[in-house]
């Protein structure tokens, strides 16, 4: 990046707290909501492979770095200057292939390195630094990741689907006979073992979920329209007439 473009920048969102109303109200968390609306923005134009859009939402991303920082430095708490260094200093502590002598063979590897690593700065668990704000899904994949480096894991997928079976039935069988609240609980166990399952298979659940949501809308959106040409509404159709037009959209919205 050019150093002036850089500052010039910097001194573009400071100048912003100064003169505009709305912007001189924010604080760290008032704006932390924004935050994730556009990380999730900045996903979706990935998915998208929207190369401008994605080159948009970086500016918006990088936008919020900068006011989180400036807001920060205005309090006292701490400055740019102090983020860079802590990121800087995190980088080359973690990489001790890539800046020290350490030898690595392969990117596990590097995942087993960089979790020991982490023990020696302070955290209790490898499972201290999975945010509790993560979805749902994905955070139950990052903590079976987690375990996994440092060896509580399965041996084979083979077994990993014997449990997504196993708990299947125990899932039947809470229906039939527990109450409400066993039932949710094995529904949650099901959904954490076929997280375990897609990771094994190199899947991230939640990138083929959401996928797989697009997919639905696309295609129930599809069948709206068809019965809308019909001059009805989708709740004046029937689910005879849905099916034959989900199943034309299948041919139309294969991902």
């Amino acid at each position: 990046m050019n150093e002036s473009k850089f500052n010039e920048f910097v001194e573009i969102v400071k100048r912003l707290r100064k003169e505009c109303p709305w912007d001189k109200e924010q604080t760290n968390d008032s704006i932390k909501a924004a935050t994730i609306e556009e990380t999730y923005e900045l996903v979706e134009a990935i998915d998208n492979n929207d190369i401008e859009e994605i080159k948009s939402e970086l500016g918006d991303l990088f936008f919020h770095v900068i006011f989180h920082a400036v807001i920060a430095e205005e309090e006292n708490k701490f400055n740019l200057d102090e983020v860079i260094d802590s990121i800087r200093e995190k980088l080359i502590r973690r990489h001790p292939h890539v800046f020290g002598e350490v030898n690595v063979n392969n990117s596990e590897d590097v995942k087993r390195n960089w979790e020991a690593i982490k023990l020696t700065e302070g955290r209790n668990s490898v499972l201290d630094g999975v945010p509790e704000k993560l979805p749902t899904l994905h955070r139950a994949y990052r903590l079976q990741e987690k375990a996994a480096k440092v060896g509580f894991d399965w041996d084979n997928k083979e077994d990993v689907w014997k449990k997504v079976i196993e708990e299947i039935e125990e899932m039947h069988k809470s229906e039939k006979e527990g109450t409400i609240q066993e039932l949710e609980s094995e529904i949650g166990d099901v959904f954490f073992a076929m997280t375990n399952y897609a990771r094994f298979l190199g899947i991230n659940p939640e990138n083929a979920l959401r996928k797989t949501n697009k997919k639905f809308i696309n295609r129930f959106r599809y069948v709206e329209k068809k019965v809308n040409e019909t001059g009805r509404k989708i709740n004046e159709s029937n689910l005879t007439e849905m099916d034959k037009f989900w199943n034309e959209s299948k041919s139309i919205y294969k991902e």
